[in-house]
């Protein structure tokens, strides 16, 4: 399965603990907040608040706490100005990492980046070094009980580009714009899905072969995770079945 898949899901796992949930929310309200003042309060006319906002609300995030934040975003209430910055760099066994921040002190949050992978058996990379083995993109997980054909003939007209089996999980792909058309046409049609959301996908990919290797790359991606300022890891590795399978047991 690929890195971003696999991590998908157990981000949603740790996402559904409630000794995790505070976290959680505090970084979903964070990339509402920052939406909003990037492109205003009207979700209609802000797609990517829309995204957030849905996101969100999916996470069980209180309505009301989202709508706070993007007022702190358009200005209606006083917010902190938070900064995007993105680390590209690498985890153990040459995995390529892409990570995504947002925070009020870049000094803060690119000193701690650097220590955690250096202490872990990764490292920093310049700019532009790892970006490039990335792309951005809509994705939907869906059980693989769900039909095949279903899926498609929901998805296919709102914008989807590709459906592929991931050990017995349907992963949806479409542009990053279309991830909101394609989610209400689901939606429309009674599929369920797990999961919706923007993400980077990699290109290239670093085959994760034993349970120690696997370890180390989920453990730097779960410490940048644990990072107040992160708000998403992408990877490019791939795992095999068998490898996922004894991570589980």
């Amino acid at each position: 399965m690929s890195g971003h898949s696999k991590w998908a899901t157990i981000k949603h796992k740790k996402g559904a603990a409630d000794k995790k949930r505070g976290k959680l929310f505090a970084k979903l309200i964070k990339q509402v907040e920052v939406a909003a003042r990037q492109g205003g309060g009207d979700p209609d006319a802000n797609p990517t608040l829309r995204t957030m906002f849905q996101k969100a609300r999916d996470a069980s995030v209180p309505l009301d706490t989202i709508e706070r934040a993007v007022k702190r975003g358009t200005g209606e209430l006083e917010g902190v100005d938070y900064e995007s910055i993105t680390y590209e760099g690498y985890a153990p066994h040459g995995v390529a990492l892409y990570v995504e921040t947002l925070t009020d002190n870049r000094n803060r949050t690119g000193s701690e980046v650097r220590s955690l992978l250096s202490k872990n058996g990764g490292s920093l990379a310049e700019p532009g070094s790892v970006a490039w083995q990335f792309e951005r993109k809509g994705v939907v997980l869906l059980d693989g009980s769900v039909d095949e054909d279903e899926i498609m003939l929901a998805a296919l007209d709102a914008g989807a580009d590709d459906l592929v089996d991931e050990d017995g999980t349907w992963k949806l792909t479409c542009e990053a714009a279309d991830l909101p058309v394609v989610r209400d046409a689901l939606e429309k049609a009674g599929v369920p899905f797990e999961n919706a959301d923007v993400t980077m996908l990699a290109t290239t990919s670093v085959s994760i072969d034993t349970v120690e290797q696997a370890k180390a790359v989920l453990r730097v991606m779960d410490l940048l995770d644990e990072n107040e300022d992160v708000q998403d890891v992408y990877a490019n590795f791939d795992m095999p079945g068998g490898v996922l399978e004894a991570l589980d047991a």
